[in-house]
């Protein structure tokens, strides 16, 4: 069977890694000149950069991308690090510490700030831990197989129903029923802003997993009941490493990659999916097509709307996307760890995150004042950058369309008034400047393949139904950042991979 495959995102290379281990003929088209989409590394003048995945879940060996890279048998083909990351707030910081004091210092740190909130922060941490039980069982359920899958189901029932009564409760109902003071529920809510999302329309089960203790010291244990924690990790020199795992893999197995092959529309005869027209014209044939890319350019612009139910219509016109980001790159002459202890630390400049992202959806862009983040990658590998040297990135969120004013007129301003923001912290970042690459909304919609970027995807909120694998149209699939998978490259890959699985079963 001849499969074509749209998009060298994480997705893509994932499913057409599949279909290459199973003996079909597969081809990735991809409309950029590299592969990768965001989780690619730009090089100038010997600094490298991510411009996607920072910090990442999944990549230890008992997590679901460390076992999908050792199913594939390519996970010697990366080398990962494990770390955490620095939070700071307008009044205060959470750094780990120098010395080890267990697996809550944080919540005892909170006490102090904090005492009126400490009954809140024991319960607090009691449903955490519940939830990261929770977690580890559901993880080792989706790899277990025969007498085990019925005693992990067992097992996780009871745990299931200590949760139960905050399924249907929001981030910002949780953190009220919690806590009273709103710079403590800004600690826990704050990564909220990165997805653009807001507390009360966000899962309040998404609160732990989205502040698992591990990001911020990396030597608490990782062992619970019920399996192990969720760790972190860089990958060595840069996240074109596993994008080249997975391009290799497919090589070897026979797949092909083309790139600036820009697909225009899918070809489709008595509803199914019978191949693709490029924007040379070229029409190619296929027995199965698998999509990757923004569900509106997907749909609406390849597919039609014509082709499609009606009840499916509605449901991708009525998605809610996340914002972009504003990013820049520089390369530095100076070392700014005495500034920075970690390589990644988000500085937040307000406690009020419902009302940012409001903001922020309106087309109000912050400029840096109201938070960003600085990762500095050759802190962890010093080949990202010149001997003496670092490379350092600064981003925030950012509307994709601006009320004031537009990103090509003020890409040069609004990078050097977010170096402004980010030099209250690195002193000199602009003056010991080498080398700079700015990243627009419209520099990443360029990458990827989509009618307006979003960073991450579908906004993570509740009752939110993104559009499934399997499509209405026969044998065409859809994966991705805006389909059932979810975000993150981690949900991605093994979305992607559950997904594949399914269309197998289904050929």
């Amino acid at each position: 069977m001849k499969i074509v495959v749209i998009g060298s995102g994480l997705a893509g290379l994932t499913a057409a890694a599949y279909m290459c281990r199973e003996g079909y003929d597969v081809t990735i088209y991809e409309q950029f000149s590299e592969i990768g989409g965001v989780t690619a590394t730009v090089h100038k003048e010997g600094y490298s950069w991510d411009i996607g995945p920072l910090l990442l879940e999944g990549l230890a060996p008992h997590e679901k991308l460390g076992k999908i890279l050792a199913e594939l048998g390519i996970y010697d083909k990366i080398s990962i690090i494990r770390e955490d990351r620095g939070q700071v707030l307008p009044d205060f910081a959470t750094w780990r510490p120098k010395d080890y004091k267990g697996k809550y210092w944080r919540r005892e740190y909170f006490k102090e700030l904090f005492p009126s909130q400490s009954e809140g922060l024991d319960r607090y941490y009691r449903y955490y831990d519940q939830v990261m039980t929770l977690m580890a069982i559901s993880n080792r359920l989706e790899w277990a197989k025969g007498l085990e899958t019925i005693w992990l189901k067992l097992k996780i029932f009871p745990k299931f129903l200590k949760v139960k009564k905050y399924f249907d409760k929001s981030a910002a109902e949780i953190m009220d029923s919690f806590f009273d003071e709103p710079k403590l529920k800004a600690v826990f809510m704050g990564i909220l802003a990165d997805f653009v999302v807001k507390p009360s329309e966000f899962p309040g089960l998404g609160v732990p997993v989205s502040n698992v203790e591990t990001a911020f010291d990396k030597r608490i244990p990782i062992k619970i009941k019920g399996g192990k924690l969720p760790v972190y990790h860089y990958i060595k020199n840069g996240c074109e490493q596993l994008v080249d795992a997975f391009a290799g893999y497919i090589k070897e197995k026979g797949g092909k990659i083309h790139t600036d092959s820009l697909v225009e529309e899918i070809l489709i005869d008595d509803n199914k999916a019978v191949g693709i027209k490029l924007k040379s014209g070229e029409e190619i044939s296929a027995d199965i097509v698998i999509a990757s890319g923004g569900a509106h350019k997907t749909f609406f612009t390849l597919v039609g709307k014509e082709k499609l139910p009606s009840e499916f219509v509605s449901n991708v016109e009525n998605l809610v996307h996340m914002e972009s980001v504003l990013m820049v790159h520089i390369g530095i002459d100076f070392d700014p760890t005495p500034h920075q202890r970690a390589a990644l630390c988000y500085y937040y400049g307000t406690y009020g995150i419902e009302e940012a992202v409001d903001r922020c959806r309106s087309g109000d862009y912050h400029e840096g004042e109201e938070g960003f983040l600085i990762y500095i990658p050759s802190v962890h590998s010093p080949e990202m950058a010149p001997p003496e040297h670092h490379a350092v990135t600064v981003y925030t969120i950012a509307p994709y369309i601006l009320n004031k004013g537009n990103w090509n007129s003020r890409k040069e301003e609004l990078a050097d008034k977010l170096l402004i923001e980010a030099e209250k912290i690195i002193p000199g970042l602009r003056e010991h400047s080498t080398t700079e690459i700015i990243m627009t909304p419209l520099d990443f919609k360029s990458r990827i393949f989509v009618e307006k970027h979003s960073f991450g995807g579908l906004a993570p909120i509740m009752n939110q139904q993104s559009p499934p694998h399997q499509t209405p149209i026969e044998n065409l699939w859809y994966i991705g950042a805006q389909s059932e998978s979810g975000g993150g490259v981690a949900g991605v890959v093994a979305g992607t991979r559950k997904g594949i699985l399914k269309l197998l079963k289904a050929i």
